[in-house]
């Protein structure tokens, strides 16, 4: 199979990062993108600032590939969704030029000639990546290896907090009352003298909370309501001044000075169980019977789940709770801690009974939250080194995570309004610098 390429899943940050680290080691990347272009999931929230800073969105083997071209990294500053993508994601897949094919979806991915179930010969066939071609026909590739980076991003958690979409929640998205992106600044706009509702907690959330906070400040008789599912515990608002991350820090900083102002009303404890159309608008009701005030739009944010239906034939070892993989998983676990810096981790923590095939990036994480580009840099690095037998690159730590500053014990989505929080597996970050605000979508 060596003459065979690595195929790898997705044209967004992580899957172009792989594709550099595979070309770096002599071995063929074929990346296969659904969508038109490079970085497809960060064009649809293109209006957004990262609250990682430029250095640390880019990959160094991208950044060695792409230097004979001129190009040169931004040394400061952080960029938009569209900023990241014009300025790094577009060049990058440029280089790699026919190495990329787009609006190519795949549909499956199996062993030639065997099915789940037979183990004979298994790792000596290659792989059948079944995809649905630009013109719509249907085709197979073969593959020596796959790297699932598809991310996670079209499949966001619904509103309905048993995990399920609530009573009436796909109709509501459906007339458009209801939303699964941060608004854009002209939404934003138009939210002006209206009631929006933002249900989520983390990063996202903020960011459309401190989004139509300043709708609010100019237009009062805007009315924001934010909903938790969990009661309010010291790690609400994330680490503030402690995260090494000062932009991450600032989202927690400037949603807490809201709904300390008022401007912004904090409904904790609501767990959503019906979106009932009145008249155009949205009445989000809790299982406890709570009813909120009619909305005019409904935004949900409540993190991402991994599509896994394409990998159905192949041997994964998934946590039961995350839907991650079983070595990583212990690491990232909600359920257990809220500490920021996760070990960096690579080929031995993300391989699967099935040899050869890994799924890095945010799909990785499964349903945890809080990933960063960095990790998932680290991630295709290992993977590239193993793929090419280098097992000591594969094994070696490259990178050091910073730490969100927040720190938790068991509980997090649960605990009730007057438990503190607790844990202590953090150690104290620095202080933060007083830089601009930076927002960011998807967790890292």
């Amino acid at each position: 199979m060596s003459d065979l390429p690595v195929v790898v899943i997705g044209a967004g940050p992580l899957g172009l990062a792989a594709a550099a680290h595979l070309v770096e080691r002599g071995l063929v990347p074929l990346v296969l993108e659904a969508g038109d272009g490079p970085g497809t999931a960060v064009d649809q929230w293109a209006h957004v600032r990262t609250f990682s800073p430029w250095p640390e969105l880019i990959d160094p083997a991208a950044a060695r590939l792409l230097a004979p071209t001129g190009w040169t990294p931004s040394e400061a500053g952080y960029p938009t969704g569209r900023e990241w993508i014009d300025d790094y994601l577009a060049p990058l897949a440029a280089v790699l030029g026919s190495r990329v094919r787009y609006r190519t979806r795949v549909a499956a991915v199996s062993r030639l000639g065997r099915d789940r179930l037979v183990s004979a010969g298994r790792s000596d066939a290659p792989f059948v990546v079944h995809v649905t071609q630009p013109d719509g026909t249907e085709a197979r590739v073969h593959a020596r290896a796959v790297i699932d980076c598809s991310g996670t991003w079209g499949q966001p958690n619904p509103a309905g907090a048993d995990g399920v979409p609530a009573l009436g929640e796909r109709l509501a998205a459906d007339s458009g009352v209801l939303s699964f992106v941060p608004p854009t600044p002209t939404e934003a706009s138009d939210a002006a003298g209206k009631h929006v509702v933002v249900i989520g907690s983390g990063h996202s959330a903020m960011t459309a909370v401190i989004q139509l906070d300043e709708v609010a400040r100019r237009d009062p008789s805007t009315t924001v309501t934010w909903v938790l599912r969990r009661g309010v515990v010291g790690d609400t608002f994330g680490g503030g001044g402690a995260d090494e991350l000062p932009q991450r820090g600032a989202l927690g900083t400037r949603s807490k000075e809201a709904v300390d102002a008022g401007r912004v009303s904090l409904v904790t404890g609501f767990r959503t169980e019906r979106v009932d159309l009145l008249h155009g608008r949205a009445v989000v009701s809790a299982e406890d019977g709570r009813t909120l005030d009619p909305a005019d739009h409904v935004v949900v944010l409540t993190g991402f789940r991994p599509d896994l239906s394409f990998l159905s034939e192949m041997r994964l070892e998934l946590d039961a709770i995350l839907q991650a993989p079983v070595k990583l998983a212990p690491s990232i676990d909600p359920n257990e801690h809220s500490c920021g810096s996760v070990a960096p981790h690579g080929a031995a923590e993300l391989a699967h009974p099935e040899p050869d095939l890994y799924i890095a990036g945010m799909k990785s994480y499964g349903r945890a939250p809080t990933f960063l580009a960095m990790t998932g840099y680290e991630q295709v690095r290992s993977i590239a080194a193993a793929l090419a037998g280098d097992h000591e690159a594969a094994r070696r730590v490259e990178l050091t995570l910073p730490d969100t500053g927040v720190c938790n014990g068991a509980g997090l989505f649960d605990a009730p309004e007057t438990e503190a929080a607790g844990g202590g597996c953090c150690a104290p970050a620095p202080a933060a610098d007083p830089l601009a605000l930076s927002l960011h979508p998807l967790g890292g």
